[in-house]
Order: C-alpha cells, then structure tokens, then sequence
C-alpha cells in the first residue's frame, strides 16, 4: 500500500509518536509525505520515506495529485483544528479528493489507530484500484 503522512507543526509531534509506536505496521509499506513531517519521521524511525515539498509549499497538492491519479491508498494527516493555516484552500482540496477517490483518510490519533488496525488486518487490500468515485472522475 502506498501510505500519505501529513502533520501541521502543532500535530508533528503526535504523528512521529503514533508512527513509532505503530513503526512495524508502516514498514511493510511505501511511504510518502509532505516535506518537514518527511524528514523528521525518517530522522527518527531510520526508515524510507518519499518526501515531497513542504504543506505550504505545495507538497498538500503533489499528495493530492497523487491521490487523482490513483497512486495513494491511505492518508494520515494529522490537521491542527485550532490553528488557521495560511495554505487552507490547499488542505481543503485534499481532503476533498479523499472523499472524491473514496481514500481513506485519519485526521487524529483515534482515526489514525482504527486504519492501522484495518492494516494489520488486511482491510484495506480489496480497495487497491478498485475505489468508486463519484460522477464522471
């Protein structure tokens, strides 16, 4: 499965957390994320990852282009609810796209636990390729 990791700065922390504790999940799988959140994990974990440009300097919409293509199947992000952010629109489209592509998506700890344990499970291995979209896309 090829796996999203997106963090604001407020929620950073809480993604290299819960991706260290859930590290034997994400290993078996390719990982992408937005820059920033990028280096840190594999600073930490030792482990590849993808990155692409940093949120507010488009990496938000190079996962979402990834995402119409077809090439991701699972999104963590980790937003700040509380925080505005000055790339909002950016965040709203791909959050949009994971609704459109039918891409599961975790904003939280608490989502973030019930899809890895979807993973360990094999749930998500019937989606690959195979997500209804609405409309024409």
């Amino acid at each position: 499965m090829k796996i999203a990791l997106i963090a604001h700065d407020e929620k950073k922390d809480d993604l290299i957390n819960f991706f260290l504790e859930h590290q034997d999940v994400f290993s078996e799988h390719e990982l992408f994320a937005t820059g920033t959140t990028g280096r840190r994990l594999m600073k930490t974990s030792g482990l590849s990852i993808h990155c692409f440009q940093s949120g507010p300097l488009g990496g938000d919409q190079e996962i979402g282009a990834s995402i119409a293509r077809g090439e991701m199947d699972l999104i963590f992000f980790f937003r700040d609810p509380l925080t505005a952010q000055p790339h909002e629109p950016d965040v709203s489209a791909l959050v949009r796209l994971c609704d459109v592509y039918s891409v599961p998506l975790a904003t939280n700890i608490g989502t973030g636990t019930i899809l890895v344990e979807g993973l360990k499970r094999g749930d998500f291995d019937q989606l690959h390729g195979k997500r209804p979209t609405y409309g024409n896309h």
